[in-house]
Parts: C-alpha cells; structure tokens; sequence
C-alpha cells in the first residue's frame, strides 16, 4: 500500500516527539505547548555556528556566546577581537566576521529584533538560503523548506535518488518541499535533521527503527548503502608558508592580527609567510630563527604545510606585529592552525623569565 507525503510527514513528526534531540537552542514539544517560542537569536547563533561543524562541538560555544552575550544587542556592542577570540576553534572565521556584521544591521535597522520573513532574513549579512529558511521555520514556524546534508541524504534514500550531488540538489530539494508542512513546519525541519543525525546515518543506518523505513525506496531496493551518489572528489591543491614564532626574555610572544578579508581574516596569530606552493621567508624581525619542525593544516580548498620557525627576540620594536605579554597570551584563543603551530614550537623556545629561580 502506498504511503502518502501527509503520512510520512505524520509519522516523522510523531517520532520528533517521542525521539528530539535535546539542544540548548531548540524548545521541545512539550514548551511549545506550553506557549514557549524558540529565541531567534539562540537558533540564528547556532545555525551560523553549524556551518561545516559539528553539533557535539558548536553545543559548548553556543552557550559561552549566550552567556557572554545573552541579546543580539549586546553581541552587536562587543569588541571584535573579543569575539574572535571566543570564536578561535569553530574555523571559517568569515562567519564570525559575519555574525557581528548581522547582529549591527539587526540592530541598527530592525530595532535589535530579527525578521521573520525569509526575504527579510536573507537580506542580512552572512545569512544564506539555508539559513534563512532554517530561522523562518525554526523560530518563526515559516512553512520553509530546509536542507542540509542530513535532509539530502534522508531525501536520497526515501525516494532513491540516483543522481549524484552536487547535482542531484534541485531533485532533493523538490522532494523536501513537498514533505514540508504547513502545520509546524519549524519541528519537521528539525525531525528531518535529527533522522538523518541519529538513524538515516552516512553508515550503516538503523534501517530497522526508522519511522519512514515503509515508504523508504532505497531500503525496499536494497541501494541505501550507495545513496545518496557521490561525484568523485578532486585532490585537494598542496601549499606551503613559514610562520614565525619568537618570544622575548620577559616570555611575551610576538604576534599580528590578519587581515579582515581573507582565511583567518580579523584572527590574531603567528606573523608568517604568504601561503604558496614556493613561499618566500619573511622573517618578521631580525633574530637567529631556527627550524622547529612542521604544522599541517587542511582548509576546505587546499592543504597547507607550515615551516615553523623560532626564536628569542631582543626587547626591541620588530617590524611586524606586537608583544603580547605572557598573561595575556591565550593560546585557547588561538585558530586551530595557530595552535598546531604553538604545540611544534613551544618545546624548542627556552624563555627565563623574570624572577626564575637560577
């Protein structure tokens, strides 16, 4: 017997209510009955912060971003460096140059209250396709259709969709847009996100628990395992750089803001190199600077391998960058390649500082 889109959209929602993960952004079934709405800043914040990572990992910085900054208006009145500095970790460091970007403009011209429209949403800055249609449906209860990795591959499997992605994003799509509801729309999004997290998995998905396992065309023709298809990846380009990491006799560290535009853009770090496959040395002060070994780091275009080089620097002005004093100095705070580079380095820089025991 064929099972119809309301059905699967009635047993997915059932299964929501039973089964929904418990995320620190999100209002359960059980408080939306009760009149609660999910906060639109908490699930702006974490959908911005969802973009290429995990949810294991975005939980911990959603809820130091909250309680640093509980309001969109006290994000948009924080100082950028603190704010890329609680970022330092997450990666795409674009999005957190957005994300104080978007809570300015809230602020400034929707009087610190987010749009609920998808036109509205969509017109801020950093805000996408995807996540404007995560926001209106999530928070506003929008009948907007959303997908993300999770919902494709949910989507390739119920209606076994052979085409592969990036292709196949228009056919999956459609077939989203004609599940989604108008009758809590924000809570299918999220049950289609959750299935696809939790049972329509990459491998080996728990076909046998699945409330869509009837309907599931792939799991009738025994394809689940090959969907959704897959283009072959191409390699990932090599690049190479130095990066330079000195420190003074006082155990303060030399080190330089980026640029705002660019990869790490606004982020504090070592000074180093262009990134190339033939970089040039640019030491940033004169200094007798030693190899202390490699640091690779894979970016989503390319892979970079860093020559770390270091030394101990006289208490003179160098010519790029800044002292950081050595309580100040948050290695934490650092991006993930800075701090790949600060583990190679550390062990080879032998500091007294003031006071050591002789």
């Amino acid at each position: 017997m064929r099972v119809t889109e309301t059905e699967m959209t009635k047993a997915l929602r059932d299964w929501y209510d039973r089964y929904a993960r418990t995320m620190p952004w999100r209002t359960g079934p059980a408080e939306k009955l009760a009149g609660t709405r999910p906060d639109p800043y908490s699930v702006w914040l974490s959908e911005v912060m969802l973009q290429q990572t995990t949810v294991a990992a975005v939980k911990k910085y959603h809820d130091r971003f909250v309680a640093l900054w509980p309001s969109v208006a006290d994000l948009a009145a924080a100082e950028d460096s603190e704010v890329m500095a609680e970022w330092a970790g997450l990666g795409y460091y674009a999005r957190a140059r957005n994300l104080l970007k978007c809570a300015r403009a809230v602020v400034a011209d929707h009087g610190g209250r987010f749009p609920d429209t998808h036109d509205a949403l969509i017109a801020l800055p950093g805000i996408g396709p995807y996540t404007a249609a995560a926001i209106a449906a999530i928070a506003f209860d929008r009948a907007e259709t959303v997908v993300d990795g999770n919902v494709e591959r949910v989507m390739s499997r119920l209606f076994d969709v052979a085409t592969p992605l990036p292709a196949a994003k228009p056919e999956l799509t459609a077939h989203a847009a004609r599940l989604t509801p108008r009758d809590r729309p924000g809570d299918h999004a999220q049950a289609v996100m959750d299935l696809g997290a939790t049972i329509c998995t990459p491998r080996n998905p728990a076909c046998g628990i699945c409330p869509l396992r009837d309907p599931c065309l792939a799991r009738q023709r025994g394809t689940q395992g090959e969907r959704p298809v897959k283009a072959p990846k191409k390699a990932k380009p090599q690049r190479r750089g130095y990066a330079y990491v000195g420190r003074r006799a006082d155990g303060a560290w030399l080190m330089e803001t980026r640029p705002d535009k660019g990869l790490l853009g606004g982020m504090l770090g070592f000074p180093g190199s262009d990134w190339t496959q033939a970089p040039e040395p640019a030491p940033p002060a004169p200094a007798d600077w030693r190899e202390a070994g490699e640091a690779v780091h894979v970016f989503t275009h390319f892979a970079l391998t860093l020559t770390v080089m270091v030394a101990e620097l006289p208490p003179t002005n160098p010519e790029r960058g800044h002292f950081v004093a050595a309580e100040a100095f948050r290695p934490a705070a650092l991006p993930t390649l800075m701090r790949k580079v600060h583990d190679v380095a550390t062990p080879h820089l032998a500091v007294e500082r003031p006071g050591a025991a002789g």
